[in-house]
């Protein structure tokens, strides 16, 4: 478990995560999400003590992490894929983690062969593409075979088979009980990867809930109906203040009401549906809905 309470961290006059608070708990992947300069990656960063905070704290399960002998034990971490000896050997890399960390040498052998790169551990890491560093990087954070695991951005650089193998990846952990957090620029694969999610913006905490809690909350939710007396039903719509939208496949998206409400509008006049179906908003959607005030460089002038 993950727990920040009033995390603070100032840099001169700026404050580059506000009184965050938030619990990342066991058996399930978080997902980590913000606009860029929200802070994300200087908690990680605090939650690893690379950063001192200014305020506040952050446990990994009950004691600060710089506490811990042998860290990769406790908790496994990829921040940034270049952050490696560019001439190493991928072997040597991780054998001097495992050796620096009281881990068998046999552990090299194992994880390397886990995230598909054995027959590249005798290459210099200088020569490896993006994707292959990613994998190295993974592999240095399951070294130890930790409890918590935390990762900035792994997807970068991944072919399609590989993002598919890390989501599986992440699923497994989760389900063998460890602690995982993933941040991801990405919300396709946090759609299907996550089931918690903690959403920060300029530092501040916006959420920390469920997924579904999260996409619920956009007023981007919308009703799916097909029906032969579409213009009765329009009307009646958009007396109650409904707006219906035709959709190209002869069905038409209703926002501004309930499916429930829909439903109770059309038995009431006798028009006839049939489709009635509730669409959530996409995390995408809800994201951007929720995140708006948020963002620090808003591309077109607009906010």
């Amino acid at each position: 478990m993950i727990e920040a309470t009033e995390l603070t961290k100032q840099y001169g006059g700026t404050t580059a995560v506000d009184r965050l608070s938030f619990t990342v708990r066991p058996g399930v992947v978080t997902g980590f999400l913000g606009p860029n300069g929200a802070g994300k990656t200087t908690t990680l960063r605090m939650a690893l003590g690379l950063n001192r905070p200014s305020g506040g704290t952050v446990t990994v399960d009950g004691q600060p992490f710089g506490d811990r002998p042998r860290g990769l034990r406790h908790v496994g971490a990829l921040l940034d894929a270049h952050d490696v000896h560019g001439g190493r050997t991928a072997r040597a890399h991780l054998t001097s983690l495992a050796v620096s960390n009281g881990l068998a040498r046999r552990r090299v052998a194992e994880v390397l062969a886990e995230v598909g790169i054995a027959d590249a551990a005798g290459r210099r890491i200088g020569g490896f593409s993006l994707g292959m560093k990613q994998r190295l990087g993974i592999a240095a954070a399951l070294l130890g075979d930790p409890p918590v695991l935390l990762f900035d951005e792994p997807l970068n650089g991944l072919d399609p088979e590989g993002v598919r193998w890390v989501r599986g990846l992440f699923r497994r952990l989760a389900d063998e009980g460890r602690t995982v957090l993933v941040s991801s620029h990405l919300m396709g694969e946090m759609e299907q990867t996550a089931e918690d999610l903690i959403v920060i913006g300029r530092g501040r905490l916006i959420a920390a809930e469920s997924l579904r809690d999260f996409a619920a909350r956009s007023t981007q939710g919308r009703v799916r109906v097909r029906t032969p007396d579409a213009a009765a039903l329009s009307v009646l719509l958009a007396d109650e203040g409904a707006t219906v939208r035709a959709e190209p496949d002869g069905s038409y998206s209703v926002t501004g009401l309930s499916a429930d409400r829909v439903g109770d509008l059309a038995h009431a006049h006798g028009v006839r549906l049939h489709e009635l179906s509730p669409h959530s908003a996409s995390l995408e959607e809800a994201f951007m809905e929720l995140t708006a005030e948020s963002v620090e460089y808003a591309a077109g002038g607009t906010r």
